[in-house]
């Protein structure tokens, strides 16, 4: 079980939490407690929670982390909870420098949760929320068996990136009652025109309005579509629409409460590891490291920021580009006359000596996520400096090479693999599809095709659910394709785009 800190690691807090707050962070009450190597893998394994619904995969991610401890694989030196109060562990095994590292990158997150705009509309109790999630979906293990809830949970986690991630923030769809009214007010159905107004109520009497007016409504019934608009949340669509039994409606609005909760995190991954990052190496740099603690921190702190061709290392992004940010706008580095100064000795040298910096990435840390953060600030002489090419798998040479160093698809590259998490968008299309109540949804093609067996096997899940056939037009080769199955067969036809 966790255990409260101990005086000196208190002390500890208290002296990392005066630091946090002189360079100006602005965070929740932050609880620590501490827990063994072994319970900290148990709470990892959870996604960072103490409890959470039984499922098979929480055992297995335990026997990953545990081995990776073990073997010396990998060490999570802290795990904190987005909510109000934050929750965050630390490992008792840990020396008192690792613990203060901890503390200061706690501080980081907690400061840049509170304040993001992506965390805006963030359940700040979701540790409560998680811990009944687990009993509803206990008593429906007790109730109905662990095997149908599991399997159906298998089914559903495959499905659990088919949210429309940006809809806390923005209203795709009208409010549906104020559309229809205005639909009525601009309609009028005036009959047969008559040259004299007193001929009116003869050649089109209430009756006969009253029957047009149905036909039209009638004719709009059936031209309506189903649903109206594409809608990219497939899960709330399911949820609305499928014919689900009462213990699956629950399960499945609860994996889909966690998925919105976690989205921000997926969203803000970089921006959040390289501001807690430079807040843990700020703090204990200029203020908390004593001369015998410099060797361990260093060789801590540089081992998380390690990078490998091909992979990128949030933490490592994040932090250089949250330094270059600040350098930048105490230099004076932007702006049109930054922009169109083409002397490199005069670039290299430029210092205009603002002193913005630090005011400039609080500002940032409010305003962005990480597509827009990569996309506003990621420079080509950062890109350089920071060796971000284009790299591929030479199975000849069994190594990784450089394929490119062009700015631009070193940038679109990455870009790409920020958005919508890296996962094709899927949306729904048409519920009543050829009128046969099949299930229709759309890949919006980036670039990148689906995968073959992952969309055979998510059509087979969102089938289960649908209990009709469920179809998917995507491109292959630039000619439109429409995946199919119906329960028992997979088919896929040509189709026109």
């Amino acid at each position: 079980m966790p255990k409260s800190l101990t005086p000196r690691l208190a002390a500890l807090r208290d002296e990392i939490h005066g630091y946090a707050k002189e360079f100006g962070l602005d965070f929740f009450d932050t609880i620590f407690e501490m827990v063994s190597y072994d319970e900290m893998n148990m709470v990892a394994a959870y996604g960072g929670f103490p409890t959470r619904y039984p499922h098979w995969r929480w055992g297995m991610e335990y026997e990953q982390l545990a081995k990776g401890y073990e073997y010396g694989l990998s060490k999570i030196y802290e795990l904190v909870i987005n909510n109000d109060p934050c929750y965050a562990y630390l490992m008792e095994s840990n020396p008192e420098v690792d613990q203060k590292l901890v503390m200061a990158h706690v501080y980081g997150h907690c400061d840049f949760f509170k304040n993001n705009f992506s965390f805006r509309h963030t359940n700040r109790r979701m540790i409560d929320d998680m811990a009944n999630h687990a009993t509803r979906v206990r008593r429906w293990v007790d109730k109905i068996g662990v095997e149908k809830v599991e399997d159906f949970i298998d089914r559903t986690l495959s499905l659990e990136n088919l949210i429309d991630q940006h809809s806390p923030h923005i209203r795709r769809n009208p409010d549906p009652r104020r559309a229809e009214e205005e639909v009525k007010a601009n309609e009028r159905v005036e009959g047969f025109k008559v040259g004299r107004e007193y001929m009116r109520g003869f050649i089109n009497p209430s009756e006969f309005l009253d029957s047009q007016r149905k036909r039209v409504e009638d004719e709009k019934q059936r031209a309506k579509k189903f649903p109206e608009r594409p809608q990219r949340d497939v899960l709330l669509f399911l949820l609305e629409h499928a014919p689900l039994e009462p213990w699956e409606s629950d399960i499945l609005a609860i994996l889909r409460d966690e998925a919105y909760y976690f989205a921000p995190q997926g969203q803000t991954k970089i921006m959040n590891e390289g501001w807690a990052s430079y807040w843990h190496s700020t703090i204990m740099t200029r203020r908390a490291l004593k001369d015998d603690e410099i060797i361990d921190y260093a060789d801590h702190h540089s081992g998380t920021m390690g990078t490998r061709p091909g992979a990128i290392n949030p933490y490592k992004l994040g932090i250089e580009l949250w330094r270059d940010i600040e350098d930048r706008w105490n230099k004076g580095k932007f702006g049109k006359e930054w922009d169109e100064c083409d002397d490199l000795r005069a670039r290299r040298n430029w210092d205009k000596k603002l002193g913005a910096g630090r005011e400039k990435i609080f500002e940032v840390r409010k305003h962005y996520n990480d597509i827009t953060f990569i996309d506003t600030f990621l420079t080509a002489e950062f890109a350089q400096e920071q060796k971000l090419f284009v790299y591929g798998f030479n199975d000849k040479r069994n190594s990784w090479e450089i394929l490119d160093r062009e700015f631009r698809k070193v940038k679109s590259k990455l870009l790409q693999g920020l958005t919508n998490f890296g996962q094709p968008i899927i949306e729904v299309v048409d519920g009543n599809h050829e009128n046969r109540g099949e299930l229709l949804l759309a890949h919006k093609h980036d670039g990148q095709d689906l995968k073959g067996d992952y969309a055979r096997e998510t059509l087979r899940n969102l089938q289960s659910l649908w209990r009709r056939p469920v179809c998917i037009v995507t491109r292959y080769d630039n000619k439109g394709v429409l995946l199919r199955f119906d329960g028992t067969n997979h088919t896929e036809k040509k189709v026109e785009l």
